[in-house]
């Protein structure tokens, strides 16, 4: 479990969280049901480093002076133009309490259906389960080597885990591989007659 240093905020004006930005830092907040919020700011280059390599699910010990607390990312704000994480939320997690997360679905293999002429279709690129925090896959792999035309992963297919379950109906399709004269019709749909139709008509929050 990686351990983030964080320090203490007193000060939550704008001008504020601006200075701790520009020191190369990110305002956030820790809270949970057994503790006070704690407003803090850390270092963003190791927050993201972090994320990068261990998801976006993963455990991070936040030692606080001294006080470490075991969380999760709960939620980022990001500056739509810069690309940049601007302000943090992280819940204290209860490692014997099962959560809910989002995790990367990924696919491995390169599928039969696809050699044979088929175009590989992804339904979801998440699936959401229930786990205990020490639990959580960085991501759920699905080998679809042998997927071929016409055929159909679904949630059911893959193989069980005593670690985690899914929230959503075993019957979900996760990927598929189309038939290359259906994807002929996709493409040749796009093409219209000259001419006019018949009928034309003419989304920083404050702190918690």
């Amino acid at each position: 479990m990686t351990t983030l240093q964080a320090i203490k905020r007193t000060e939550f004006t704008n001008s504020a969280k601006r200075k701790i930005r520009e020191s190369g830092q990110i305002p956030a907040i820790i809270y949970g049901k057994k503790i006070e919020s704690k407003p803090v700011a850390l270092d963003s280059i190791e927050l993201i480093k972090t994320l990068r390599e261990e998801g976006k699910n993963a455990i991070l010990h936040l030692d606080v002076d001294g006080d470490s607390h075991a969380v999760m990312l709960y939620d980022v704000q990001t500056d739509p133009l810069k690309n940049e994480i601007v302000h943090a939320d992280f819940h204290v997690v209860d490692m014997q309490s099962d959560v809910q997360v989002d995790v990367p679905v990924h696919l491995t293999g390169e599928a039969q259906g696809v050699k044979d002429g088929g175009v590989l279709q992804q339904s979801f690129h998440e699936l959401t389960i229930t786990a205990k925090p020490g639990n959580i896959p960085q991501s759920i792999d699905v080998d679809i080597t042998n997927l071929g035309v016409n055929e159909t992963i679904l949630i059911k297919d893959l193989p069980k885990s005593n670690d985690y379950t899914f929230v959503q109906d075993e019957e979900t399709a996760i990927a598929s591989i189309l038939p290359p004269k259906q994807e002929e019709e996709i493409d040749s749909g796009e093409e219209q007659e000259p001419g006019t139709p018949e009928n034309e008509e003419g989304r920083e929050e404050s702190e918690k």
